[in-house]
């Protein structure tokens, strides 16, 4: 809806510009071009998220003051927070970090977009930046043509730069042609009217154009060209920082309620510093003028005192909102709840996502842990067990022996409602999402499909054996019981392993130490060491039985081989070469076999 009401507004102020003053045209240009350096410099800083930003997040935001002080130096780096705001929905929604330091990261993000505002202030209207736009145009544009990524990625920066400079020098060059003809600062409006409506124009302004810094070249081009006075470049300022809120809330729209939650976050804050800032304004006025005296800025640069008032109010700002961080997010937590969804819905796959091949891979992961959590409880009663009791019991081998319940289930409707579908909904996502990805995740990907398609296939392999284990468990004859017993032990016992190698911190894991289970089922069972011969020629059991469990037998194999794999995949190593060592010296067929033989 908002985007819709966008574009025509848009162009009709553009097309109003262009009939009133042919110098407009120059100022529109500077902003297109700026927009486009922008547009550039996201593109460039995604060539290098691959990991390195999920690592940085891991190690610096499990405390407030690391999670703010990433977003100060992310947001200084790259130049846009509205960048660094999605790139924290993104994570956010993939379970990346949590909404506490998804908050702090905004806070950081609002102090380190000030020092947009003293680079144009204090270098580009003061340097002949055009100058520099167009070598680093030509070196940025040949990069941007190389196939290694990484060299892509610098071009695209580059570029993204050389625009941004050539975008300013029009903007400053337009205003300066605009004064000749028109004077703005006759529609300057003065006292909390003049707040109000000028901060109004600010947050059009950036809603409009998706970028704070946009604003603030305009604002701060103006303010040089004496086309808009200084109290009213102030609300402006005002404005912008409350409008970079929207592409927060846009990119909102298609996460999930984590990133809803952080975009209403986000706007919260804004408003705040926001009514703050217009609330004691002259207060502000008189601290910038303190700190410019300080600092050696001459009373009559606006341009830099208007950056002075940018930080201070964004700084007062976060030191206002800290203390309050978690009410703030149990406030965001109560008004905007975890949906209460359908099992079969996914939780992780959104748009969101799809930006950063990190995150894409680990919400795959998530939505694959969800997808064996569902198949857990169908294995699990197909056993005739329930979860706690595998998860919890001291003596599975003891309770298995003593428990003759059967759990009466749906076991195929729980199957269509409960895996097929979120299966399918993984396996669509994958296929979309793997079009753009960087060979390097390529692997990774196909290894997350591969257990997908494994945890359906134990589903339907349980299923097979559910039959005769609910027949059997609750037979007199002693002999077939403890047979059927015996396959629940080994299943129950890998499922607990699984369930502790989930809960071990991950540089303790050691997923090959479930190869003890491929061995297990080939090597002490009846069928392999001969007891089942006996047991059939001594007439213990029925050749039906034999027959039975000899096919049973076969599914628990399967079934265990491919819970073995899933849970390499899903909770082993998530680096490549360490992922490479694990399946080097874990066990496959062969091995397998040739273990059996030396028994």
């Amino acid at each position: 809806m908002i985007r819709r009401i966008i574009l025509p507004v848009m162009c009709a102020v553009l097309i109003y510009g262009f009939w009133i003053s042919p110098d407009f045209k120059e100022i529109a240009a500077g902003v297109a071009i700026f927009l486009f350096g922008m547009l550039f410099l996201e593109e460039g800083f995604k060539a290098f998220t691959g990991g390195l930003l999920e690592n940085l997040l891991n190690k610096t935001t499990d405390k407030l003051w690391k999670s703010i002080s990433f977003g100060v130096v992310a947001t200084t780096i790259m130049q846009s927070s509205s960048l660094v705001s999605v790139i924290t929905i993104s994570f956010l929604s993939a379970e990346l970090i949590a909404l506490a330091s998804g908050i702090g990261i905004v806070f950081g993000a609002n102090i380190g977009t000030t020092t947009g505002a003293w680079l144009i202030a204090g270098l580009g209207l003061k340097v002949k930046i055009s100058a520099y736009a167009m070598p680093m145009l030509v070196f940025g544009i040949i990069m941007v043509f190389q196939t290694n990524r990484h060299l892509k990625g610098a071009g695209y920066i580059l570029a993204g730069l050389g625009f941004l400079f050539l975008g300013i020098h029009h903007m400053k060059e337009g205003f300066e042609a605009f004064r000749s003809s028109i004077d703005m600062t006759q529609f300057a409006l003065e006292g909390y009217l003049g707040l109000f409506a000028f901060a109004g124009i600010g947050i059009f302004a950036t809603v409009v154009m998706q970028s704070s810094h946009a604003t603030l070249v305009l604002i701060i081009t103006a303010l040089a060209a004496q086309q808009v006075t200084y109290e009213n470049a102030l609300a402006l300022a005002i404005g912008a920082n409350v409008g970079t809120t929207i592409t927060a809330i846009l990119g909102a729209m298609s996460s999930n309620y984590q990133g809803k939650r952080l975009a209403a976050g986000h706007l919260i804050f804004n408003l705040i510093t926001g009514v703050i800032a217009i609330a004691f304004i002259s207060q502000l006025v008189w601290a910038v003028d303190v700190v410019s005296e300080v600092v050696g800025i001459r009373a009559d640069d606006y341009t830099l005192k208007l950056a002075v008032f940018h930080t201070i109010f964004n700084v007062i700002g976060v030191v206002v909102l800290v203390p309050f961080v978690r009410q703030l997010v149990n406030f965001l937590e109560r008004s905007i709840p975890a949906p209460t969804l359908d099992i079969v819905e996914p939780k992780y796959l959104t748009d969101a996502v799809l930006d950063f091949p990190e995150t894409m891979l680990e919400a795959v992961r998530n939505e694959i842990i969800h997808l064996y959590d569902n198949a857990f409880e169908i294995i699990a009663h197909g056993i005739n067990l329930h979860r706690t009791e595998i998860l919890t019991a001291d003596d599975l081998e003891d309770l298995i022996d003593k428990d003759r319940e059967i759990h009466e289930f749906d076991l195929d409707a729980t199957y269509e409602r409960k895996v097929k579908a979120l299966y399918a909904r993984i396996l669509d996502f994958i296929s979309h999402a793997h079009a753009d990805l960087p060979p390097e995740f390529i692997d990774q990907l196909y290894a997350l499909r591969r257990s997908c398609r494994q945890i359906v296939m134990t589903v339907k392999e349980i299923k097979h054996i559910r039959k005769n284990v609910t027949r059997y468990i609750v037979d007199e004859d002693e002999d077939i019981r403890k047979e059927y017993n015996a396959l629940r032990v080994q299943l129950a016992q890998l499922l607990r392993e699984i369930q502790e190698l989930r809960d071990t911190p991950e540089e303790d894991r050691n997923v090959v130490e479930l190869d003890a289970y491929r061995v297990a089922i080939d090597e002490e069972n009846s069928v392999a060491n001969g007891e089942l011969d006996k047991l059939i020629r001594a007439r213990k059991i029925t050749p039906e039985m034999g027959t039975s469990l000899i096919n049973d037998h076969g599914y628990a194999r399967d079934a265990i081989w491919h819970l073995t794999d899933i849970a390499k995949t899903l909770f082993g190593s998530h680096d490549l070469a360490a992922m490479e060592a694990e399946e080097l010296i874990g066990l496959d067929d062969d091995d397998v076999e040739a273990v059996a033989q030396e028994v």
